[in-house]
């Protein structure tokens, strides 16, 4: 690798939608995060409908029959 071109990379603080932290290594200052491995459905085993901005609904009318 050549010197001096990567960015720094460091331990941030990762903070997911559930309220749980964990330190992760990132560019970035800090990372926030919808579902970590304390509230995802596979890990778990409760089911839980997450719907990010009406994903479903946009996609139902995009392509409803007319």
């Amino acid at each position: 690798m050549k010197e001096g071109i990567h960015p720094e990379n460091k331990a941030v603080k990762a903070v997911c939608a559930c309220g749980e932290t964990f330190s992760v290594m990132s560019t970035q200052p800090s990372i926030h995060v919808d579902i970590c491995s304390k509230c995802h459905p596979f890990f778990t085993g409760k089911q839980k409908l997450v719907d990010a901005e009406g994903r479903v609904e946009k996609f139902r009318k995009k392509y409803a029959k007319k």
